[in-house]
């Protein structure tokens, strides 16, 4: 039997849960449920749609904040439109979650990540100027997930990633990820570098997916 899901305002291992409302948005009208870290002070957000505490597992994205990216329309990395595919795919499938975590610049904060961007235009990329500004390449922490998950009666996800490293850290903190499901958006000029770095320096597996969908595109002969 699914365990009982917080009420408003109580707190389960440092996240506090404290309301959550409709959002219609252009795929479907999701529901946002807000979350504080009360250790930090930071506000996270979960979107789901569709029945999600069946037991079942759950078509997921676990999304990182990038303002410039989903909120400015940047073109230097795919998170906008990785944010928004996500958010198709969940409403195709009539059924899913997307955690909206606060972890900016892949931990490293608004400000700091612009200046890496300011060096990366320099010629470093982007795990090189993270460690020159005194950072980790990836300074992102999932044990948030699991009490979001936990209140929302998530047990098990269906992945939405093409980060090896991101499911080994869930499943570090005991989410059960039963599939990996490929996010692959086409890159551009401005962010072929980004892309190429994240595939040779931080694992993702860009290349593989792109050629995958790829060939199941239909030819002119088909």
């Amino acid at each position: 039997m699914p365990e009982p899901a917080m009420t408003a305002n109580e707190i389960v291992h440092d996240m506090q849960f404290v309301t959550s409302c409709d959002l219609p948005m252009p795929w479907a009208t999701f529901q946002l449920h807000a979350f504080i870290e009360q250790s930090t002070g930071k506000e996270h957000l979960a979107l789901t749609l569709g029945n999600i505490s069946d037991g079942l597992p759950v078509l997921a994205r676990v999304h990182s904040e990038c303002l410039t990216g989903d909120a400015l329309f940047s073109q230097r990395c795919d998170c906008g439109p990785q944010l928004q595919q996500a958010l198709k795919n969940i409403a195709e499938a009539g059924r899913g979650v997307l955690l909206y975590l606060r972890q900016e610049g892949r931990g490293i904060g608004l400000i700091n990540k612009i200046r890496a961007y300011q060096l990366q235009q320099n010629g470093i990329d982007t795990v090189e100027a993270n460690l020159h500004l005194g950072f980790e390449a990836d300074l992102r922490n999932y044990n948030i997930c699991l009490p979001m998950l936990q209140h929302l009666q998530i047990h098990a996800l269906r992945l939405m990633t093409n980060n090896p490293r991101k499911i080994q850290a869930l499943e570090h903190h005991g989410i059960t990820v039963t599939e990996r499901v490929p996010l692959v958006i086409a890159g551009n000029v401005h962010n072929q570098f980004y892309l190429n770095t994240k595939a040779a320096k931080l694992g993702h597996l860009l290349q593989a997916e792109a050629n995958a969908v790829k060939a199941q595109q239909p030819t002119e002969n088909n």
